[in-house]
């Protein structure tokens, strides 16, 4: 019972971290997690999701593959991020009338395709890197990184429909003017 306990409040902590980074940006002027906000981020994931695993020396040796495939998926995270918020903002200084009429959907379908590629290729290395660790996990490690995943997967899609919300919220603002 307090190993579920201490994997429920893990979870929790790491939704309210997400949560928080998301809606807290280190960058006032531009509302952007900055490279160490990020850095940050992925450290205190990172670090709860192995002491919820607490991991005996013999599953160690499997940790360093999973800690670069989750470190080199946030990587790949933050790129995406910046590159979106980058297009947005040149967008929002030409206009909603210029962006309408410099809209071209076959490169938004690609760009689409290369960042879905992206995204399963991270998720595959990821899956790769847990296997070998993942034989060796005892039933109730299982059960803690089971309920972690379904809880941050959870919060973590809670957060990003909250931020698309909010932007929708910003254009449709900025489309009224």
């Amino acid at each position: 019972m307090w190993k579920v306990v201490v994997a429920g409040a893990a979870a929790l902590f790491v939704a309210v971290c997400s949560v928080a980074h998301a809606q807290a940006p280190s960058n006032e002027a531009q509302g952007q997690l900055g490279a160490a906000d990020w850095s940050a981020l992925t450290d205190e994931r990172i670090s709860i999701v192995k002491a919820a695993l607490q991991l005996t020396p013999d599953q160690e040796k499997y940790w360093p593959a999973v800690e670069q495939a989750l470190r080199a998926r946030a990587e790949h995270r933050q790129a995406r991020v910046a590159s979106a918020e980058t297009r947005i903002a040149e967008l929002r200084n030409g206009g909603f009338i210029q962006a309408l009429r410099n809209r071209d959907p076959v490169a938004f379908l690609n760009r689409r395709a290369d960042v879905l590629a992206q995204r399963a290729a991270d998720l595959k290395k990821l899956a790769d890197a847990w296997q070998p660790l993942y034989q060796t996990l005892r039933p109730d490690q299982k059960r803690r990184m089971a309920f972690l995943t379904v809880v941050v997967l959870r919060q973590a899609g809670n957060a990003m429909q909250e931020r698309l919300q909010s932007e929708e919220d910003q254009e449709e603002g900025e489309e009224a003017e």
